[in-house]
């Protein structure tokens, strides 16, 4: 069946995978492009660009035209990244997305000057935004994804290790104002001063260029530095530890099925069924079995203890492996074309050390996911993870 023009148009703006050549030609040269940009950014910093500037001149407009009509292209086919709205709002979504300010950013600055002259320096210095561009492409690949996963599960410990370390900054930055500034009001002008002397301080970088000269404040100075080396230690170790689990989880789905070897049955609750409004902690199930999903419409419920079952409800039953006194957590996971699972038997991708694939649900129908299980896109795909949480949490499709 023959694509339609726009759909092959986001295909190839997209990351392209290994079978599609056209996008992943688009991906290089949209690489070279930022390259480039760069490069002529960093060449007009030196005495040797004058004789060539006219020549940077040029590529520059031509790069940020490219960069210009990739962006109307995106914007053009955003109902395909977010089939789920409206085309309007696919666009304005797309729009206010991370990748669609970078995207706008990449060349509109180059534009402005003509409307707003009086800002051009200003203007000016957005172009070294163009370089995070380089993130649409490095987070399809594994090693960017276990950045952004470590960030996102450990961002509450580093976000209270960062206030107490901005704490920490306040504080002894107005504890050596107040003792420095009388005697160095040169050196302590003001509270940012003691700003810049604490953040060197406790970073342990230590410019040199003020620092305390009271006994009074040398001896807070000891104090500082002394808590710099612990308080940077700890959002350092937080992210060392989350690398750590990350790495430590990663294994293939068949050596997991072969130290499991976990069955799952599909189970549909019509009328008159004798589990119907029976409560989960009441069913009488064999001592290895598990249940593990409740798929209700629309909706994929953790199985709680006094969850009731209705009818239509379809019970996902997990046999072997599981006990359930430990928390669980479901994920779903929608698969577009893009998507690197998609073409890839189960058996032949790496996922979590305590996650398994419950179920794949394909159009209308729920299937049980075996190893030779090729997933495609727009392919559901449930996520069943043994985690310390609580099993009671409801997620909402």
């Amino acid at each position: 069946m023959k694509v339609p023009a726009k759909r092959r148009v986001f295909e190839i703006i997209q990351i392209g995978r290994d079978h599609d050549i056209a996008s992943i030609v688009f991906d290089f040269f949209i690489a070279f492009i930022i390259f480039l940009n760069l490069f002529i950014t960093l060449f007009e910093t030196f005495e040797q660009s004058r004789p060539y500037l006219p020549l940077l001149r040029s590529l520059e407009l031509i790069t940020s035209c490219i960069f210009a009509v990739e962006y109307m292209l995106r914007i053009w086919t955003a109902e395909y990244l977010y089939p789920r709205k409206s085309r309007r709002q696919a666009r304005i979504s797309f729009m206010f997305s991370f990748f669609g300010i970078i995207d706008l950013l990449s060349f509109l600055p180059y534009f402005l000057p003509v409307i707003f002259p009086m800002g051009i320096v200003t203007f000016r210095m957005f172009r070294v935004v163009r370089i995070f561009r380089l993130f649409r492409i490095n987070m399809y690949y594994d090693a960017f994804n276990v950045i952004t996963d470590v960030l996102h599960e450990k961002k509450d410990q580093i976000f209270s290790s960062v206030c107490i370390l901005l704490i920490l900054i306040v504080a002894s930055s107005l504890f050596m104002y107040s003792l420095e500034h009388d005697v160095q009001p040169d050196k302590f002008q003001n509270a940012f001063s003691g700003i810049w002397w604490a953040v060197s301080t406790l970073l342990t970088v230590g410019y040199g260029d003020i620092y305390p000269v009271t006994n009074a404040g040398q001896l807070v100075g000891i104090v500082i530095a002394f808590l710099g080396v612990g308080t940077v230690a700890i959002p350092t170790g937080i992210i060392s530890a989350g690398f750590v689990e990350q790495y430590t989880k990663l294994k293939s789905m068949a050596d997991y099925s072969e130290e499991t070897n976990i069955r799952f049955i599909s189970l549909a609750v019509g009328e008159h069924h004798p589990w119907e409004h029976m409560r989960v902690s009441d069913l009488p199930l064999p001592p290895e079995m598990i249940l593990a999903v409740i798929r209700r419409g629309k909706r994929t419920i953790v199985p709680k203890g006094n969850v009731e079952i209705e009818i239509g409800d379809r019970l996902i039953f997990g046999a072997k492996g599981y006990q359930d006194d430990v928390g669980i957590t479901l994920k779903e996971l929608q698969l577009w074309d893009r998507h690197p699972w998609v073409g890839t038997a189960i058996r032949d991708f790496n996922i979590s050390r305590k996650t398994l694939i419950v179920i794949v649900q394909r159009g209308e129908k729920i299937l049980i996911p075996s190893g030779s299980l090729v997933l495609r896109a727009e392919d559901k795909v449930i996520l069943y993870t043994k985690r310390d949480v609580r099993d009671s949490v409801e997620i909402e499709v």
